[in-house]
């Protein structure tokens, strides 16, 4: 039996993918979590072969989670399932650890055959994303300029999309407010961008929000 935990904020969607591995005989939902915090507290109590993780989580998100997951004794595999069908997003993911990328919009059966091929040891990418990848990820003049962030300044631009201020995005990763400061002034230079309004138009231009 393959034992999978769904990490996902938003509980229709959480219910719905229970449901989904409930079809599967050989696979059982042993756990769930709204957030980032609550995963890896979970992940500490609740043994599984394979995490089921949203990127946009509230608190710590799914890259965040992803190098905590890691280095736990025991890691799960880790599949992301993301509503991005982004090349570099998935690129990123798998760059710090995640063993697939799997997109929201994906078709049911081949969701269960990506938990069941990371549970085996193997890697999965959501077929249309896989032809990108190749094309876009591997061309480095084609790369966006946020394909250029580290994994730190993506996290603080995320957090800053989404409203969050200087000090409350320290408080989230335990950074003081100059260190986020100093990340926040490189990422919005790398990115051409001069305001947090400029960075929200950025990221519907591109589609990570």
């Amino acid at each position: 039996m393959i034992r999978v935990l769904v990490a996902e904020d938003h509980t229709i969607v959480r219910e719905g993918i229970k449901q989904l591995i409930g079809l599967g005989k050989d696979l059982q939902v042993v756990g769930e979590a709204c957030n980032g915090e609550q995963l890896m507290e979970n992940l500490r109590q609740t043994p599984c072969d394979v995490v089921l993780l949203d990127i946009s989580m509230p608190g710590m998100n799914g890259l965040e989670a992803i190098p905590r997951i890691r280095a736990l004794n025991r890691p799960p595999a880790i599949l992301v399932l993301s509503m991005h069908d982004e090349a570099q997003m998935a690129a990123r993911a798998l760059k710090i650890g995640a063993a697939g990328y799997a997109t929201k919009d994906s078709d049911p059966s081949l969701l269960l055959a990506a938990v069941r091929k990371v549970a085996a040891g193997g890697r999965y990418i959501d077929p249309e994303l896989a032809d990108r990848m190749v094309f876009e990820v591997g061309l480095t003049d084609e790369r966006p300029p946020h394909a250029l962030l580290s994994e730190r300044e993506f996290s603080v631009f995320e957090r800053l999309v989404q409203g969050e201020g200087v000090n409350e995005i320290g408080q989230h990763l335990g950074l003081s407010g100059k260190t986020i400061s100093t990340h926040k002034a490189r990422l919005m230079q790398k990115l051409g961008t001069s305001s947090v309004a400029e960075l929200v138009r950025y990221a519907v231009e591109h589609k990570l929000v």
